[in-house]
This record gives structure tokens, C-alpha cells and sequence, in this order.
């Protein structure tokens, strides 16, 4: 079964994330994945960079697990900067879609002083569940 969005009759439509998802299968959970590549070296020093390769990287994760990016159905992410990520929605919103195409899970944006790997601007965690 894939998974399905849930969104409560009534509600305003989310905008880029789902309220809710239901699926059944075996779940992955994705540790929290930063801008770095694969020999965690920093190619980009930029948020929609970092964003991107840290989606690039959960995208790798779900597929070594025999899944795909529909299976997703969670993603948190934890910014640096909140006035970075508000400014440049529109370079957010292309850049996510460029890796995740129209899929949209629950999503939840946390706010936080900093992240452990002094550079990173960004760290996104995730769940899927697959089939």
C-alpha cells in the first residue's frame, strides 16, 4: 500500500507538506542527514546547497533500502537560520522538487543554535515506510 496523505476535512490545504500520512510496510528511519557528500566533505558552503545534498543523502538512504522517495512519510528538518529559509522559499521549493519531485510527507521545522558539524546550515531527518 502506498502511502497516503491525510488531511482533516475543513482544514486549509498544507502548502508544501502533508498534516498526516498513513502506510503500512516495514519503516526506515533516516538518521539526521547535513550538506555533506558521501566522504562528508562540504562541496557547498550555501543553504540551498546543503539543503539539497542533505536531501540528495536521505534520498540515497530510502533507495539503499529498497525504497523510493514516495515512500517517505516524514521529514524534520533543523535550520541554523530561520531569516535564510524564510527569505529564499521560492529557491527551497525548486530545490526540494528537484530531488523529491512532488512528494510531500509530514514535515515539522525546528529552529536551532546550531548543529554539531560547525558548518552545516541545515540537518533533515526522515521516516519512510516500505513496502
Amino acid at each position: 500500500m502506498p502511502a497516503i496523505t491525510v488531511h482533516p476535512e475543513g482544514w486549509k490545504p498544507a502548502k508544501g507538506y502533508a498534516n498526516g500520512m498513513v502506510a503500512e510496510g516495514r519503516v526506515l528511519f533516516v538518521g539526521g542527514q547535513i550538506g555533506w557528500t558521501a566522504d562528508q566533505v562540504f562541496e557547498s558552503h550555501d543553504f540551498i546547497g546543503q539543503m539539497t545534498q542533505a536531501l540528495k543523502n536521505i534520498r540515497d538512504v530510502v533507495e539503499a533500502a529498497g525504497g523510493q522517495v514516495s515512500d517517505i512519510t516524514r521529514l524534520t528538518w533543523y535550520v541554523t537560520d530561520k531569516r535564510e529559509y524564510v527569505a529564499r522559499q521560492a529557491e527551497v521549493g525548486a530545490a526540494y522538487r528537484d530531488v523529491m519531485g512532488y512528494h510531500f510527507p509530514a514535515m515539522t521545522m525546528v529552529v536551532v543554535a546550531g548543529l554539531v558539524e560547525d558548518e552545516a546550515k541545515i540537518e533533515i531527518e526522515a521516516t519512510a515506510v516500505l513496502p
